[in-house]
């Protein structure tokens, strides 16, 4: 067994041997489970895909005279006004002016050095006098920004087709009438809660990569449901676990965190996230190696309100990467929603890190919560 101190002490050492998840997978196929446990220390692992429950906490400053501002826009796309005097929070998903256009795009051009038009008003007090503002601020201007995201990262996620005789528009994307499509998004063997699905290293205080930046698990993520009784032969077959992550966003790069839209749904947030999973033995090491081919979801109906959908069937990620699937006896065509070639630069840039000791490892200082995802209750 290692450590994660014994591992970092050899990333301090210049000594650590780090591979992707990709790498790891081979590795272990051309030398065995033993020797490959034995000879890599850290295996990298990453996603890039629309994480809509993401945003950013910024503190603009106190002008003067000052205001505690109450009703903010930025870009025209409107912010949270109820944290003090002149804090906020812009989510990714709020819409501004138009449908091409929301906090998504807001924290995209803060992040590629644009400037953004912040607007406010207020009440006025005697302590905060001023009752309207309009300025340009930029992430040089503003004294923080966070980007804090409550849920990122799914452990797993299902797969999307529509039995319905009419086109829709979802969050995964526009599926086609009659089965005409199927759409996804992970990165499969590359996604970093499938490699590690007990949990063993992740966990509240994990340092990450997000949006480019060093960052950290902040929290258990909303609607996690994540319970190690739930696995099935080692494996999670519902969404499970999700995270709540921090990082910094003024040093943050744009290539690792995208604003998008998708068609009749809205505007959401790519975001790129890596996280290093120590090899801590050969059970950890064994579930690294896991592949494609050893990877499931299931295909569910969006046609159908979520608590009836039906599951059509189980799907291995190597036959949803192949580009299409056997859908009721036909060959229907395969699509994922996230990017497999950001993921594994983003895999890449993180082992190049480790092995140049400008990324150490840290313990979680909390393991995750068990947790269930409870339905809203309408109440008439």
């Amino acid at each position: 067994m290692k450590t994660i101190d014994e591992i970092n002490e050899k990333i301090r050492s210049g000594k650590v041997v780090v591979a992707t998840a990709e790498e790891l997978i081979k590795t272990v196929k051309e030398n065995g489970l033993p020797a490959a446990a034995k000879k890599i220390d850290v295996v990298t692992t990453a996603t890039f895909g629309a994480m809509c429950s993401s945003g950013a906490i910024i503190n603009f400053g106190h002008s003067d005279p000052p205001i505690r501002m109450s009703k903010i826009t930025l870009n025209g796309v409107e912010a949270y006004g109820g944290l003090a005097a002149v804090d906020t929070y812009i989510g990714a998903t709020q819409p501004g002016d138009t449908d091409e256009y929301g906090g998504a795009h807001v924290i995209e051009d803060l992040v590629s050095g644009k400037q953004v038009t912040l607007k406010a008003l207020s009440n006025g007090t005697d302590c905060y006098p001023r009752k309207e503002i309009d300025t340009q601020i930029s992430l040089e201007t503003v004294n923080q920004a966070y980007l804090f995201n409550p849920r990122n990262a799914y452990q797993n996620y299902a797969a999307a087709t529509n039995s319905s005789e009419k086109t829709i528009k979802t969050y995964m994307g526009t599926l086609l009438p009659n089965y005409g499509n199927v759409t996804f998004s992970t990165s499969g063997e590359l996604s970093p809660l499938l490699k590690d699905p007990d949990m063993r290293t992740i966990g509240v205080g994990t340092k990450i990569f997000i949006g480019g930046a060093q960052g950290y698990i902040a929290w258990d993520g909303t609607q996690s449901t994540f319970n190690s009784s739930q696995l099935e032969n080692g494996f999670m077959w519902h969404a499970g676990a999700t995270l709540a992550l921090v990082g910094d966003l003024k040093k943050m790069n744009r290539r690792y965190l995208r604003a998008g839209v998708y068609d009749g749904y809205g505007v959401s947030l790519f975001v790129g996230v890596g996280i290093p999973i120590p090899v801590l033995d050969e059970e950890l090491c064994a579930q690294l190696a896991v592949d494609n081919s050893r990877l499931f979801t299931r295909i569910y109906d969006y046609s159908i309100p979520a608590r009836t959908r039906p599951s059509l069937r189980t799907v291995s990620y190597q036959e949803l990467f192949s580009g299409h699937v056997e859908l009721n006896g036909r060959k229907t065509p395969a699509a994922s929603l996230s990017s497999i070639s950001r993921a594994r630069e983003i895999a890449g840039v993180l082992k190049q890190q480790i092995t140049s000791g400008e990324f150490l490892l840290t313990n979680r200082v909390k393991v995750f919560d068990r947790t269930t995802n409870k339905p809203l209750e309408i109440r008439k």
